[in-house]
């Protein structure tokens, strides 16, 4: 596992959603072609799908090009989203690490992400429409990270692990605001410098999943718990305090 996964500072980033709202992405610090057949690749063999899903690729794509100007030497950055996941803004902003970047809306070619267009692949495709809570950081050298994110990713390096294995914790929101995505910065961050094993990190909006939230007598938001390793451990509240991670977490206070 790194120490520190973040973006090199001149990249290419792409990220590839599934109606159900999956992603798989990569960070690329060659900016080589071809990654959305390598993100399709990695979604069929995640979901089992029959095939690759090539048709998500001009309706559910994102990009994002940091570059340096040969003329001025000022790094610059630009990034588009299909408009379909445009809503997507404050995920993609921490998983590329790019703050309070603001997407602009693909072109889409007329009539190809048509809704009645692409319903005809859903009986082809059932569990692109289902959500898994997947965040799937994809890497060509050591295949892809599944990672069991709803929001933000652990660290690329780590196999794909039973989630008996390493940390298993859920964070509990209500709805992703800018408060949501500045905790998930922080936590983000403190996992891939803290940890030194495998983590899964599930964010469960508890207004879509209410039922996930009583199971876990949640009752106020943000809360914060740890599954595994037992026992089971919780902060409710605000989660900018490094001292509550690391006694959350059973990790010695510096």
């Amino acid at each position: 596992m790194k120490p520190n996964s973040s973006p090199p500072v001149l990249f290419k980033g792409i990220a590839l959603f599934t109606p159900g709202g999956d992603l798989v992405y990569c960070i690329d610090p060659n900016k080589q072609t071809r990654w959305h057949l390598h993100l399709c690749a990695a979604l069929q063999e995640l979901l089992g799908l029959p095939e690759p899903p090539h048709f998500l690729v001009p309706c559910y794509t994102a990009t994002v090009d940091r570059w340096r100007d040969s003329h001025t030497q000022v790094i610059q950055t630009a990034a588009e989203a299909a408009p379909t996941v445009l809503r997507y803004q404050p995920l993609l902003n921490v998983i590329f690490e790019t703050e309070n970047l603001m997407w602009q809306p693909a072109l889409v070619p007329e009539g190809v992400c048509d809704a009645i267009v692409l319903a005809t692949y859903r009986q082809q495709f059932p569990q692109l429409w289902e959500a898994h809570d997947l965040v799937v950081r994809y890497e060509q050298a050591v295949s892809y990270t599944h990672t069991g994110l709803d929001v933000v990713a652990e660290s690329v390096d780590a196999p794909i692990t039973d989630q008996s294995e390493g940390y298993v914790l859920r964070l509990f929101v209500s709805g992703h605001s800018l408060a949501t995505e500045r905790t998930l910065q922080t936590l983000h961050q403190f996992l891939d410098q803290a940890l030194g094993q495998p983590y899964t990190l599930k964010v469960i909006d508890v207004l879509q999943h209410p039922e996930q939230a009583e199971r876990d007598q949640i009752s106020a938001t943000p809360t914060l718990v740890r599954v595994h390793p037992r026992p089971m451990r919780r902060i409710v509240g605000t989660l900018h305090t490094l001292d509550q991670l690391q006694r959350l977490l059973g990790l010695p206070e510096s």
